[in-house]
């Protein structure tokens, strides 16, 4: 959903439980994409013209802490300045680091990040820390100039499956380098 959201374009999810995304649904809403829901899919519109979302972590139903830093990828592009407030877990913001790299404006102070939107990221190397900062790059990767090459990728591995070829098939230009 994050993905269709920073760039664009529209997308229908089958097979889901849209209920238990409410707070991530909500929070794109708000940063401009238009999400609709059905039993069980969800559809999700965006011009890619995003506007910066605040976002605090909380345990169920409240903001995942596993869509904390697919959602600082979004800000990292989207209009205006957000503040991404991590509670459940420390070192949760190792990929700030790496899509700073990428030319991202992200300071922390404590357990929060202060994200300033910039017009575009540029295509660097990057190091993937964990599961859920992989998906973050590879997010701004997607929406980067140039290219962008992750590395220790085995942490997108344990969470998503054949990942490179479901982007490609909705327009990504992505590939796996041995």
């Amino acid at each position: 959903m994050v993905a269709v959201a920073i760039t664009g374009g529209e997308v229908k999810l089958l097979n889901v439980q849209p209920k238990l995304l409410d707070a991530v649904i909500e929070k794109l809403r708000d940063a401009g994409a238009s999400v609709s829901c059905e039993t069980d899919s969800i559809t999700v519109k965006s011009d890619g013209q995003l506007k910066a979302v605040n976002i605090r972590t909380a345990p169920h139903p409240a903001f995942p802490t596993d869509m904390q830093a697919q959602f600082m990828a979004l800000n990292t592009i989207a209009k205006g300045m957000s503040k991404v407030t991590e509670t459940i877990f420390e070192n949760r913001f190792m990929h700030v680091q790496e899509m700073q790299r990428l030319g991202a404006d992200i300071d922390i102070e404590g357990n929060t990040a202060l994200v300033k939107g910039v017009a575009f990221l540029d295509g660097a190397t990057v190091m993937a820390t964990d599961l859920r900062a992989s998906a973050s790059l590879v997010l701004a990767g997607l929406v980067a100039r140039g290219e962008t090459v992750i590395e220790r990728i085995y942490h997108l591995d344990r969470g998503y499956e054949n990942l490179e070829q479901k982007l490609n098939a909705l327009g990504a230009n992505v590939k796996r380098v041995m």
